[in-house]
Formats: C-alpha cells, sequence, structure tokens
C-alpha cells in the first residue's frame, strides 16, 4: 500500500467530533508547553488513525460468509446463541474476533440477507479477549437469514476500554455482504454464530481483514457409506 493511501484514506464519520476535539485541545497546550503541544498533535494523530475506514474488496464467491471486523481470532469454540436472539439452546459454532486499538474498528456484515432481529444487552467490560466476553460484557446482538436461507447471528462486543457500540442495523433491513454497519470504541470484540451446514475456514491467531477474509464456507457434504454388495 502507498503512503498516499494510508493518507488519504477517510474516516468514520463518529470520528470527526473527537478528531476536532484532540486538535483543539492540542493547540491549547501548545500555549502551555511546547513538548505537550507535539504530544497532543501524537494523539491527534493517533485518533485519525484509529477512525479510518477503508474501502474493501468484498469476495463475489456465493454461499461464504466473510469476517465482520479487522483484528485477530482469539476463540473458535461451540457455544449457545445469545438467548435474547430466540435462536434455542443447541450449540453452535462461534467465531470471535480481537480488536485491538489499532486495528480498524469498522463493522461489515457478514452475509447477504435480511436482519431478523436485533438486542442491546448493557453489561460490563471485561477483557474483550476473555471468554466470558460474550455473556457478560456490553453487546449489540444482530440475527440475520443469509440470501442462501442460512439463519446465523453475529454481536459486537464492548472491551475494557470500549464504553459505545454503534450499530444501524434494523429488523426488515437487508444488507449486503461487507456492507458499513456500525463502529465500536475503543478496542473491542466481534462474535459470529454459525448455522448448520456452515464450517469455519479461520483458526486462532489468524489476522481477520473485516469484508474481505472468508471466515466461513458450507460445509462439504458427507460421503454415503458404501453398500454391503459392493
Amino acid at each position: 500500500m502507498k503512503a498516499m493511501d494510508v493518507v488519504m484514506t477517510p474516516i468514520h464519520k463518529e470520528g470527526h467530533m473527537f478528531v476536532a476535539i484532540f486538535f483543539a485541545v492540542s493547540v491549547g497546550l501548545f500555549f502551555l508547553s511546547e513538548p505537550l503541544g507535539w504530544a497532543g498533535l501524537i494523539l491527534t494523530g493517533w485518533c485519525l488513525y484509529f477512525f479510518r475506514d477503508p474501502e474493501r474488496v468484498v469476495p463475489d464467491e456465493k454461499g461464504v460468509l466473510v469476517s465482520p471486523a479487522d483484528g485477530t481470532v482469539c476463540l473458535v469454540m461451540e457455544a449457545t446463541p445469545p438467548a435474547e436472539l430466540g435462536m434455542g439452546d443447541e450449540p453452535r459454532t462461534r467465531i470471535s474476533i480481537f480488536l485491538s486499538v489499532f486495528n480498524v474498528h469498522v463493522n461489515r456484515a457478514p452475509a447477504a440477507g435480511e436482519i431478523t432481529n436485533v438486542a442491546y444487552v448493557p453489561g460490563k467490560f471485561l477483557n474483550a479477549a476473555a471468554e466470558e466476553a460474550s455473556e457478560e460484557n456490553e453487546r449489540q446482538l444482530i440475527r440475520m437469514t443469509t440470501e442462501d436461507g442460512h439463519d446465523i447471528a453475529f454481536a459486537q462486543v464492548a472491551g475494557l476500554v470500549a464504553r459505545r457500540i454503534l450499530c444501524d442495523l434494523e429488523v426488515d433491513q437487508t444488507v449486503e455482504r461487507g456492507e458499513r454497519f456500525g463502529l465500536i470504541r475503543f478496542g473491542s470484540r466481534t462474535d459470529i454464530y454459525l448455522d448448520k451446514g456452515q464450517k469455519a475456514t479461520v483458526a486462532v491467531g489468524q489476522t481477520m481483514i473485516g469484508g474481505e477474509t472468508i471466515i466461513a464456507r458450507k460445509a462439504p457434504a458427507r460421503r454415503k457409506a458404501a453398500s454391503a454388495d459392493k
């Protein structure tokens, strides 16, 4: 990526106010102390970096799910989907992605489809990488029926320093794969619960690019047992 591409990357609208505040404070700090002013400008630059909102190349392969966020896969496990979404208590594969304060925090729809349920759950602000964060932290839950008929769920989970979850999705809304739908600030996690017939294609420790990295595919059909007379 060229240096100019990094400089010209647009920022999410949520960041405009924060950048303006950081810059104004930096100017004020220069009147008190030049080193403090430069420190403020460095923090302003970090604020610009945090709220960056780059374009992504969304794969057009049929039947796949893409990562809803940038970050690192911290968990791949069987877990019961959130009770608030009414998806039953049968465990599903859950993929959890941890976002550090240096990752892009704009969230993207993992598939094309229709939003069937949304639920906000207040909670704690534990380390987002911890397993219990999915049940105990503040979170925004979304259920979706994908265009190929799968019933999936994904969640925005607050972390230690995250204090606001933004989600623009509503029930009956249709979205495209890779479409922006929200943002979490600052440092957080996203979860995605797969449906039957879908198989995770990522492993713990793998780096995700939101809207681009394929996170799950249709599971291969099981081979039928050979007949006894063959």
